[in-house]
């Protein structure tokens, strides 16, 4: 994923209300200092800015409800990672040095599919996780989980605000997960013209601060160091 991923900040200067999640989005695109900033990757794999008038937006809100990582739990005790942190390799009919964690994120009819339940795959934390774990085109795998784990913990805890309820001392997320696509006259042109799993752009909206953070990957051959 490396040279194809990069987090944009932008704040804005009205009252955000999930409600209008896709008001929001389409005033994000709109807006002319979005056109002349949002950066994107063309057909090339050049970065170079949005810059085109946007006519449709579509908008998905992601649910981002977790404050601590126990969402990853299940992949410890069902056999797919050893007590080292190591993945369990495993046997796949078309991917060599395949492995039960892409197994399980991968393969709805694999053994450990249903060890994380639907509503927790939905989540804005698994779904890092599992961008992390499945990566770029030129993924050089790890042989162990955490550097996915903690990959995937940075980026929430820099995606995410909470807040703390006076009464009840129980910490909740205040921040709106969107995930975005935009068309322009010709179709398709935001995150990328070509759509995939791993071409994504995420709208982090923090309502109290009045800031959008832009998650953006563009599946595809990025920079590469080998060893």
């Amino acid at each position: 994923m490396l040279g194809r991923i990069t987090t944009q900040a932008f704040n804005f200067d009205q009252t955000f209300q999930p409600y209008r999640s896709n008001d929001f989005a389409w005033n994000f695109f709109q807006d002319p200092c979005v056109k002349n900033s949002l950066k994107v990757l063309d057909s090339s794999g050049s970065w170079t800015v949005l810059g085109r008038d946007i006519t449709h937006v579509n908008v998905k809100v992601v649910p981002c409800t977790k404050v601590s990582v126990d969402i990853f739990d299940p992949i410890y005790s069902n056999g797919i990672v050893r007590s080292t942190g190591h993945i369990v390799k495993c046997y796949h009919e078309i991917y060599p040095d395949f492995d039960k964690l892409r197994m399980l994120l991968l393969e709805e009819d694999s053994d450990n599919y249903h060890v994380i339940s639907p509503s927790d795959r939905q989540e804005f934390l698994f779904r890092l996780f599992k961008h992390m774990v499945v990566g770029g085109e030129l993924c050089q795998y790890e042989d162990a989980i955490n550097p996915y784990t903690e990959t995937a913990k940075m980026m929430y805890k820099d995606s995410v605000s909470v807040q703390k309820d006076p009464d009840t001392k129980e910490i909740s997320v205040v921040t709106t997960i969107l995930k975005v696509s935009a068309h322009d006259h010709g179709g398709l042109c935001y995150p990328s013209a070509t759509e995939n799993d791993q071409t994504f752009a995420y709208l982090c909206i923090d309502p109290f601060k009045r800031h959008v953070y832009v998650l953006y990957h563009s599946f595809g051959i990025g920079d590469f160091t080998g060893y």
